[in-house]
């Protein structure tokens, strides 16, 4: 059990800077192809009710559970007060999730704790596993926790760091990508009770200020997770 923890709580060495860079363009091309992005997008999504379920709570509302669909959306149902702060953060934190989880992660790496964000990650999706309230919802869970348990656990160092360095380079870009669909689908009239228009109707602040913010939080997440995982 020491020997765990050690391990868990120990640093591990990057990467060298040109497989940092060929992970980044790999991820970078699953964001960007249609085919690839249309699977991993449920990722992103697992991230984005999760932001919502996470936020709920630490601000006091209470989580009904989440579901996870497979056109890659969700939803995320919490009781409590239906205006003010926490239902205010509890709708911001969705499209602000991924990217501020991969700034995270981005953070984690460059400290060196690479086996932590593994089994870091685990922990939250095993806590998440609890409320999803759909089937399709928890079998992407468990395969997406099922897939970083096997990598922390059966894999080597190596492997380890590549896999990690991966998943943050595709939380920070994959991160970026549902803000501009949802702008998109606003343009052309879509998407009216999306998570923009939730905060529109709870701060009377316009929709687009807030896509503007997700745009802001997802780039600057981006900008500097990156120049994290570079050594810039």
């Amino acid at each position: 059990m020491t020997d765990v923890w050690d391990e868990v709580t120990g640093t591990q060495p990057a990467p060298e800077t040109w497989l940092v860079l060929a992970v980044a363009a790999v991820a970078l091309l699953v964001v960007s192809v249609r085919p690839s992005w249309l699977i991993a997008r449920n990722a992103v999504t697992i991230a984005h009710e999760g932001g919502h379920g996470l936020v709920a709570l630490l601000t006091g509302r209470r989580l009904d559970g989440i579901r996870l669909h497979s056109d890659t959306s969700g939803l995320t149902v919490s009781r409590g007060k239906p205006t003010g702060i926490g239902m205010v953060l509890t709708a911001a934190a969705g499209y602000t999730a991924p990217s501020l989880l991969g700034l995270f992660g981005a953070w984690l790496l460059t400290t060196g704790h690479i086996t932590a964000l593994l089994w870091g990650a685990t922990a939250l999706l095993l806590a998440m596993l609890i409320m999803i309230r759909n089937v399709y919802g928890a079998l992407s869970v468990i395969v997406t926790g099922g897939l970083f348990f096997a990598v922390s656990w059966f894999t080597e160092p190596e492997v380890q760091s590549v896999f990690a360095y991966g998943v943050v380079w595709f939380l920070l870009l994959g991160g970026v990508r549902p803000v501009f669909e949802l702008q998109a689908k606003r343009r052309y009239g879509g998407a009216r009770d999306s998570d923009a228009d939730q905060l529109q109707r709870l701060t009377h602040a316009p929709a687009v200020v807030w896509l503007l913010l997700f745009h802001a939080v997802s780039l600057c997440s981006l900008t500097g997770g990156a120049r994290w995982l570079l050594g810039w």
